[in-house]
């Protein structure tokens, strides 16, 4: 009976090895599941699969897990968006709640320190830090993105790779300004939008939109060109999105520009470029 029971739990004790090791393997797949939501959000199982090498089918449980713990929810879409033909693709991003996970436990203490500092020195206090923080993010960021040389394009590249360094899970995507060229066929570039999945200020942006907008001013210092931001995950939306113009240059690469450019041919008016985000015309 000594035996025999030294024997059963010698098995038990194997199999919750392997339940633990089982267990630790899917939290690994979820978080690389996760992190590719998190980056290229909204975005189809099927899509996920290639990307990550695994079968529709196990992407397909781990998104239905990620879903029942309220971190990742289907997109539905813009309002006003037109329908298209057939039963599409279901596209996933993060929940809040999924983004909150990815936040830290010095959420809470940096808005209170941002609160302390709006009471005792008033709004403009809380301004002049969100510029110095966001001067000093340029600061750090200008070696990579001079280094991608003129282009604001090539520049946004750069940025977006090094805006990733940082956990922001950037990337550049490119926008058409809905004229197809008679020769090519093809739809014309209208400019490119730079696509924060993540961010690690969003709780406390929440509360203080102004790091928001000095982050976005310091983008147009970066880039040479007045950028347009047209969505934020502290506002609500899935992703953080800056539309770069095609044309519209306000300076030279590394110089703060001065008032936007009005010409109405060099840049998509805010309602036009609008128009694409929610539409979510985006080409990868």
């Amino acid at each position: 009976m000594v035996a025999g029971s030294g024997r059963l739990e010698s098995t038990v004790n194997l199999d919750s090895e392997v339940s633990r090791a089982s267990e630790a393997v899917d939290r690994g797949t979820r978080d690389r599941v996760c992190k590719e939501i998190l980056q290229r959000g909204p975005v189809s199982a099927s899509d996920l699969a290639v990307t990550l090498g695994l079968t529709p089918a196990a992407v397909r449980r781990h998104l239905d897990g990620l879903t029942a713990q309220g971190l990742v929810s289907a997109w539905t879409g813009a309002e006003g968006a037109p329908r298209r033909r057939g039963r599409p693709a279901r596209r996933f991003v993060l929940t809040d709640a999924g983004h909150a996970a990815m936040s830290t436990a010095y959420d809470d203490l940096a808005a209170q320190l941002l609160e302390f500092l709006a009471a005792t020195a008033g709004a403009e206090a809380v301004r002049n830090f969100a510029a110095v923080r966001a001067d000093r993010l340029a600061a750090r960021y200008r070696p990579a993105v001079d280094a991608a040389g003129s282009d604001p394009h090539v520049r946004a590249g750069a940025l977006a790779q090094a805006l990733s360094t940082d956990g922001y899970a950037a990337s550049v995507r490119s926008v058409d300004d809905g004229h197809v060229d008679p020769v090519s066929e093809s739809h014309s570039a209208a400019g490119k939008q730079l696509c924060q999945g993540h961010c690690p200020v969003q709780q406390v942006a929440t509360q203080f939109p102004e790091l928001c907008e000095a982050e976005t001013k310091a983008f147009s210092d970066l880039l040479g060109v007045h950028v347009q931001r047209l969505a934020t995950l502290a506002h609500g939306e899935h992703v953080c999105t800056t539309h770069i113009p095609l044309l519209q240059i306000t300076g030279p690469p590394g110089r703060t520009s001065g008032a936007p450019n009005q010409n109405e041919n060099d840049e998509l008016s805010v309602e036009q470029v609008k128009h694409h985000h929610t539409r979510g015309e985006f080409s990868r």
